[in-house]
């Protein structure tokens, strides 16, 4: 279930930080610095949730961000008074990469004095991205260059946990779209990152139709995933 899988991946490896409070089927994990955010991933029975959800908040904070399936983070957030749901996503992951398609062999893990490279592909692409060089939890990046050697596609290997690599920061320049260099890296990240966990998963918003496709195309499956935060209740549905 992708609850599950969003609990494996929220738990990263109990790394430092990371806390867990449990009631038979329903579990919340409290990560800091998560995907960006404060995050708590929850999973499990509606009603037992809501009650997990209420006291991790009181003892982590306001910080902290309820995620999990659409349907179980509206029904939190609708029993949760100071909640408001602030995003819907998608989740995509797969086991296996699917056949054909761009080249994978042209993308390659870069070297770090690459990474200057990187951000200027993400200022002229993709200027919101999660995954920067350097940002916490982002391990490193792959890349494409193009036949005059300039970098063109990039993907990050971030806050992956044992169990579920996660990709994050894909972006092509805006010069280089339409020619499959972001399909290649995708597609080697995600076997790279199948190979060392077991399976690959990222997030993506639900208006990037273009990205979907590529990723349906490597063999990702879609499921719906919402954020609700403490506070600001006019803020947008992309605000994650």
């Amino acid at each position: 279930m992708t609850g599950e899988r969003i609990i494996t991946w929220a738990k990263q490896g109990m790394r430092d930080g990371v806390r867990i409070w449990r009631d038979g089927d329903a579990v919340a994990v409290g990560t800091p610095a998560l995907f960006r955010r404060d995050r708590l991933a929850v999973s499990g029975p509606a009603g037992t949730v809501v009650a997990l959800v209420e006291t991790a908040l009181a003892e982590l904070g306001p910080t902290y961000r309820v995620f999990g399936e659409m349907r179980l983070v509206a029904q939190v957030a609708a029993a949760v008074p100071e909640l408001e749901v602030s995003g819907r996503f998608g989740w995509m992951d797969a086991l296996t990469v699917a056949e054909g398609g761009a080249d994978p062999a042209k993308a390659r893990w870069l070297d770090p004095a690459e990474y200057d490279e990187v951000d200027a592909v993400l200022d002229a692409a993709f200027p919101t991205s999660y995954a920067r060089p350097g940002f916490t939890g982002v391990t490193r990046w792959s890349g494409v260059r193009d036949d005059a050697g300039t970098l063109v596609a990039v993907a990050a290997d971030a806050w992956s946990a044992p169990g579920i690599g996660f990709m994050s920061g894909v972006a092509t320049h805006p010069d280089a779209r339409g020619k499959g260099y972001g399909e290649a890296v995708c597609r080697f990240t995600l076997r790279e990152l199948i190979a060392e966990h077991g399976r690959a998963a990222l997030s993506v918003d639900g208006d990037n139709d273009g990205a979907i496709r590529v990723y349906r195309k490597l063999g990702l499956t879609w499921r719906d995933i919402a954020v609700a935060r403490v506070g600001r209740r006019d803020a947008p549905l992309t605000e994650g």
